[in-house]
């Protein structure tokens, strides 16, 4: 044995013994025979959410519907759900119509962006506009017209809106980025703001066939129709609480919420479904750690949910938080720019021996989901690098997001691997809780790299600094 196979054989015996009874299974099939009824469980959870009650947006009277069976399917289990209620700027989506009038007449496949505001009928000239900065607007007056994007790469959706106000367009129409007719629905806004121009998907095909006649000095006029419109809402999250020993918690989120296309199946009622597998698994378990399950809502129209359960901690002690946000099989596990978390995870992985994550351990902090409030409040985050299958994942936000792409063998393997994490996060006595003082957080923001896109959005927390500092505000 080399001294390299040595020390991590030595460390490897140490998070074993560290991570207590839970993790002490002398035979594997009782780990697996444990997930395999909990994954059985939860993807018929899920099959029946969705074809029962289609896409869940939040607000809409299919995801309360959707919510209320979730709650009774944990009371099944012998759980005590609670629903945590908080209010939120909503949207409804309406009948939302974009045609082609010339050269072509033609009803074309549109869907609005979130907060998308009422406008129409009209009817305006089309004019290409490349990605929505004001350098790519053609010279001359555009007021009145409809701008076509390329998709608005690169530049801040609130940015794309503010220039096409200030220039006149009355409406602003995406090609989508992925072809064979997918729309992409999206959010308009992080922060809740009515949209100044209302903003629809097209699908690529449609999209680049209204470019390539623009491209050719042809007319392109259409008619625009929105329907959707803003309203307050109230909605909740569901929380389950695996009691432990001690008040330090473990946190583990998903959102429950999806787009109204298709079933939500892949986004993310997969991580709903992982979640529920937890609960399955662990109701009854002797823990050292609470283990907390979060299904978040208004994820999808700017992380409403975890933002109210972020905000709700108050000084508990916390060990980590768990993002489950469309993760297959996990192949790496990802400390989201948390290094005094590095090596206890290297560590974790390591113990598993055969069943490591060939991807070892990342540290690349991300922007845009329910991990983002969590850090904000100065909690350590984790998620799992898990790809899904491109077949599936390709029609994600889209009407084939459906329960049929996603097989229970994907909960199954991802849930087997996500319940170890978790019982060892709740087990290891060695892992102290920590939070970031504010002045942390921010400097934690800046140096992993998503200072940038949060201002973008709307959503950095943190006041401009005194006059005359040398830091530079946008």
């Amino acid at each position: 044995m080399t001294g390299r196979s040595r020390n991590q054989a030595l460390a490897a015996m140490f998070v074993v013994a560290a991570l207590g009874a839970n993790l002490l299974r002398a035979d594997p099939v009782e780990q697996v025979d444990r997930v395999g009824p909990a994954a059985q469980a939860a993807h018929a959870m899920l099959t029946r959410l969705c074809d029962d009650f289609g896409g869940r947006v939040t607000g809409r009277p299919a995801n309360q519907a959707a919510l209320e069976r979730l709650v009774q399917e944990l009371r099944g289990l012998g759980l005590q759900p609670e629903v945590s209620t908080f209010s939120m700027p909503g949207w409804e989506r309406g009948r939302d119509e974009v045609a082609l009038l010339t050269p072509v007449a033609r009803e074309l496949r549109a869907v609005a962006f979130g907060y998308s505001q009422p406008a129409g009928p009209f009817e305006a000239a089309v004019v290409a506009i490349g990605n929505g900065r004001a350098s790519e607007y053609p010279v001359g007056d555009v007021a009145g017209k409809v701008g076509l994007l390329d998709g608005g790469r690169g530049v801040p959706l609130r940015d794309i809106v503010r220039v096409a106000r200030e220039r006149g367009l009355r409406a602003l129409l995406f090609v989508n980025r992925v072809d064979g007719g997918r729309l992409l629905a999206r959010t308009g806004s992080f922060i809740g703001e009515p949209l100044a121009v209302p903003a629809l998907s097209l699908t690529q095909e449609e999209g680049s066939w209204m470019q390539r006649l623009l491209a050719r000095g042809k007319d392109v006029r259409v008619r625009v129709e929105i329907r959707s419109h803003c309203r307050p809402v109230e909605t909740a999250n569901v929380i389950v609480r695996l009691p432990g020993k001690t008040a330090e918690r473990v946190i583990v989120g998903a959102h429950f919420d999806s787009w109204d296309q298709g079933q939500g199946a892949i986004d993310n009622g997969l991580g709903t479904a992982q979640l529920f597998a937890l609960a399955h698994a662990l109701r009854g378990e002797r823990l050292r750690r609470t283990i907390e399950l979060v299904w978040f809502n208004g994820e999808e129209l700017g992380l409403w949910g975890s933002i109210h359960a972020a905000g709700q901690l108050g000084e508990a002690p916390v060990v980590a938080m768990m993002n489950l946000d469309m993760v297959g099989v996990p192949q790496a596990v990802n400390a989201l720019g948390n290094e005094s978390l590095v090596a206890w995870l290297e560590r974790w992985n390591d113990a598993r021996g055969a069943e490591r994550l060939p991807g070892g351990v990342q540290n690349q902090n991300w922007f845009g989901s329910d991990h983002t409030p969590y850090q904000v409040a100065g909690i350590r985050t984790v998620t799992f690098h898990g790809p899904i299958d491109p077949a599936a994942v390709r029609y994600y936000h889209d009407f084939a997001d459906t329960i049929d792409k996603l097989p229970e063998k994907l909960v199954h393997d991802s849930s087997a691997v996500i319940t170890s994490l978790v019982l060892a996060l709740a087990s290891d006595s060695a892992l102290r809780p920590e939070r970031r003082a504010p002045g942390e957080v921010r400097a934690f923001l800046a140096e992993t790299g998503i200072e940038e896109r949060m201002r973008d959005v709307g959503w950095w927390p943190f006041p401009a600094p005194p006059a005359g500092s040398d830091r530079r505000e946008p």
